[in-house]
């Protein structure tokens, strides 16, 4: 491949370490230069340009995820994830009907309100706290376990599975050997939900979903919808809640009418995707934009560089809560493998934001403590240290 990797110079130049630490500014270089571009570091191409993006995710028979190579597929085996055509719809059906808009809002939102009310309970009095895994992840796991029923399992267990598998996935997407641990963990996930499906009484989606896949595809799902929903949750939350706190500006609009909350959920997804880039795999010869592409590569879509596509976002680099298009956003890419869950981590995040804004006196990031969002398939910061007052709301 060295001769395409000359043709594409800034593609050649580019470092997975340096789309992991800070991508935007190289991103911004091959959107506008190289919009389907060459990287050797990848092998593969990187899509940085919404609509090339979009044409990408919706063209499931010329870029298919169902591939051996796609990494999720090696840790928790086929599933709607890693599956394109009639396998997917089977896959993906049996789990639809409870993440609709109006079954999210009557199936979780009561609980999502208990549960964040109780861990922002906990967390007042100490007037700081780290609040990723204080508060953003430990909401994201109770739901998913809530919305799963496990019989028997609680969120901890379920936490320390997701740990192991997004460590096995993180490392095969980098390209190293992924350890036993996530093979391990997914053993013990699927062992629950065998106990599961066997418990015919329990009030459970995965019991549901067995009445039309076997129970090894129930579990292999399973895996998506825990490795989905607490990723995506706790990215979601803790972006929008970093972006929120570096600009007071907007903070203060928002805080002046909560009817903004939205504005920031969808901006927020938009600078930082909680999901940075998702993988395709070219099924033929096929040209995207200049680029001519071969049967069997590797085509990446950077959803975060799609999302500061400056044609369809100016001044994409601005956090705007009153960006008027901001749900143009792809953080739940598109297509036939768009987010299931969206609705329903869109809910958790808006609830948690109001939580936290509303009774956390002037929350505040802590200013010894600073952070960023890392990281190359999934970014979020690795810590968020807040400060607030000890008011008496």
């Amino acid at each position: 491949m060295s001769t395409v990797a000359a043709a594409y110079p800034l593609g050649a130049g580019t470092t997975l370490a340096e789309l992991a630490h800070d991508p935007h500014p190289r991103l911004a270089l091959l959107r506008e230069s190289e919009p389907v571009s060459w990287l050797p570091e990848l092998d593969g191409w990187l899509v940085t340009r919404r609509d090339l993006a979009l044409t990408v995710m919706r063209d499931a028979s010329t870029f298919t995820v169902d591939d051996p190579r796609f990494s999720t597929a090696q840790v928790v085996g086929p599933s709607m994830l890693s599956l394109d055509g009639a396998r997917h719809t089977r896959h993906r059906e049996p789990f639809t009907a409870p993440f609709r808009p109006r079954e999210v809002h009557d199936g979780f939102a009561s609980f999502i309100e208990e549960e964040t009310g109780r861990l922002v309970t906990a967390l007042r009095p100490a007037g700081a706290a780290e609040l990723r895994r204080a508060f953003a992840g430990p909401l994201a796991v109770a739901v998913v376990t809530h919305a799963l029923g496990l019989t028997g399992t609680t969120p901890a267990t379920v936490l320390a599975w997701y740990d192991a598998i997004v460590r096995s996935v993180s490392d095969i997407t980098a390209g190293h050997t992924a350890g036993a641990a996530g093979t391990a963990a997914y053993a013990e996930l699927r062992a629950a939900v065998e106990a599961t499906v066997a418990d015919r009484d329990a009030a459970s989606l995965l019991v549901s979903a067995a009445g039309r896949l076997t129970v090894p595809e129930v579990a292999s799902n399973a895996a998506v919808l825990m490795f989905g929903g607490i990723e995506t949750t706790e990215s979601m939350i803790t972006n929008a809640l970093l972006h929120l706190l570096r600009h007071p500006g907007q903070l203060a609009l928002v805080q002046a009418d909560m009817g903004l909350l939205d504005g920031a959920i969808e901006e927020s997804l938009r600078l930082e995707p909680g999901a940075a880039v998702v993988d395709r795999y070219a099924t033929r010869d096929t040209v995207l934009g200049t680029a001519e592409i071969r049967a069997g590569d590797l085509v990446t879509v950077s959803l975060t560089g799609a999302n500061r596509d400056p044609e369809v976002f100016p001044d994409p680099d601005r956090f705007d809560v009153r960006r008027e298009n901001a749900r143009l956003q792809l953080a739940f890419a598109h297509g036939p493998h768009y987010c299931l869950a969206a609705h329903l981590v869109r809910l958790e995040t808006r609830i948690a934001l109001h939580h936290l804004l509303d009774r956390l006196p002037s929350l505040r990031l802590d200013p010894d403590r600073p952070t960023a969002p890392h990281g190359l398939v999934f970014r979020k910061p690795p810590t968020l240290h807040a400060r607030w007052d000890l008011g008496t709301s």
